[in-house]
């Protein structure tokens, strides 16, 4: 019996292994620090206009 468990294997992650290793190449590539700039500049236009349109 344990042989036959040897060569299974870890089925649980198998589906996202296979999911994350396809890389698509049509698909949009964004710089991290695109990202974080984005939320950086997002959260300073909040701020801005809640300090100048108070509710």
């Amino acid at each position: 019996m344990a042989k036959n468990k040897k060569n299974e294997g870890f089925h649980s992650a198998a589906g996202l292994i296979r999911y994350f290793d396809a890389e698509d190449d049509k698909a949009l590539k964004v710089s991290p620090w695109v990202v974080v700039g984005f939320c950086i500049g997002v959260s300073a236009l909040v701020l801005i206009l809640g300090t100048l349109y108070p509710t």
